[in-house]
């Protein structure tokens, strides 16, 4: 199921979360454009892009934080609950890799 992010984003926004996404914004950069865009902006970067791990390790790209996505994204309602329970938690994800499975 190929699930785009803007309902998720909208509700998340709606509940205080200070949320910027790149498919709203420009759809279509390079990984390496991301990462740049998120420690410029000092975002921690959600994603369930399996190449920012690589990115990270192998060529040595830095970004404030990751969490990346690692379960299916069975449905919008499903992407909402699983993130909104770990943002809720407040943990400080800068400088962290801290996976949702």
């Amino acid at each position: 199921m190929k699930t785009y992010p803007t309902p998720v984003l909208k509700r998340l926004r709606e509940n205080g979360f200070d949320i910027t996404s790149i498919y709203e914004a420009k759809r279509g950069m390079t990984d390496e454009e991301v990462a740049r865009i998120a420690t410029a902006e000092d975002r921690i970067l959600i994603t369930f892009d399996k190449d920012f791990g690589m990115i990270i390790f192998v060529e040595n790209i830095t970004i404030p934080g990751l969490i990346p996505l690692r379960f299916p994204p069975k449905s919008i309602e499903y992407i909402y609950s699983k993130l909104h329970a770990v943002l809720e938690l407040g943990i400080d994800f800068k400088g962290k890799i801290v996976s949702i499975h």
